[in-house]
């Protein structure tokens, strides 16, 4: 009996040795573009998000510090240390004209520790103000710069002035700047797009309880030769809001309506001279 042998069949895949086609690699590569640029977009966005909060944070700390440096040297106006034996008019004698930022103020009066600049349509950087006081080197008075005045200044009398300065890398905004006892001005906090200073006076001079019957600005002050009536000053400082526009192309519609700066303002009184008298 004979056997027939029988070659076997070719298999139809071998010719498909283990690989991919063009077309599969095709759709690998299309999906891993996918991915990648879902995730550039996600990095991308919290890197936005991230440096805005950041931006969020540096303006709360610059409002924070300004008011605080601006407050504490306003607060201090006409302070000395020996007031039962040397007179207010002795301590703080008339001062000739000198310039401040873009002004140029003097204090006109014997006894007077505040004075000021500008008007309420003036130009931004024309707002200023400087405020004296005296110490003895021992009392922890602290100028305008957070530094306590540890020595003297001749005759005790301290000299702080606050103006803006345009910061040139950021065009549009304004650096902070103190001018500590004529020496050349620092700057304290930078951002700002306006400072507005009003004076709370006393303009009835028949009334005697030192209340605030009005606020003026400086040139208003001047002209009606009220400084010696200063009892309050209200502060607006006006700073670039750093969220404005910078989360431009996440699809957020609130963007377009957020404000492009941000205010604080403060009332501060000069030596608790505000209120009623009870004496």
């Amino acid at each position: 009996m004979s056997r027939v042998l029988r070659s076997a069949a070719p298999c139809s895949s071998a010719s498909r040795a283990g690989g991919f086609t063009l077309i599969e690699i095709m759709i690998a590569i299309v999906i891993g573009l996918f991915l990648t640029g879902g995730l550039l977009t996600l990095v991308q966005t919290l890197k936005r998000t991230s440096g805005a909060q950041t931006a969020m944070s540096q303006l709360q700390d610059n409002e924070r510090m300004a008011m605080t440096l601006i407050a504490d040297v306003i607060q201090s106006a006409g302070y000395w240390p020996n007031p039962t034996t040397v007179p207010a008019a002795a301590e703080f004698p008339t001062v000739a004209a000198f310039p401040v930022g873009s002004q140029n103020v003097a204090f006109t009066s014997a006894g007077q520790t505040i004075v000021g600049a500008g008007g309420y349509n003036d130009v931004v950087p024309d707002q200023v103000i400087v405020v004296r006081y005296a110490t003895s080197g021992t009392d922890n008075v602290i100028n305008c710069m957070g530094n306590p005045n540890a020595i003297a200044a001749p005759g005790g009398v301290l000299v702080n002035a606050f103006s803006l300065a345009a910061d040139p890398a950021v065009p549009g905004t304004y650096d902070l700047m103190c001018s500590f006892n004529g020496n050349a001005p620092v700057q304290l906090v930078g951002g700002i797009t306006n400072m507005q200073i009003y004076y709370g006076v006393q303009t009835n001079p028949g009334v005697s309880n030192n209340s605030v019957d009005t606020y003026l600005d400086g040139n208003a002050v001047t002209a009606g030769n009220y400084w010696g009536s200063v009892l309050s000053v209200k502060i607006k400082l006006t700073f670039k809001n750093p969220m404005y526009g910078a989360l431009t192309g996440q699809g957020q519609t609130q963007i377009a309506s957020m404000p492009q700066t941000v205010s604080f303002e403060r009332v501060i009184d000069v030596m608790n001279r505000t209120g009623v008298t009870t004496t």
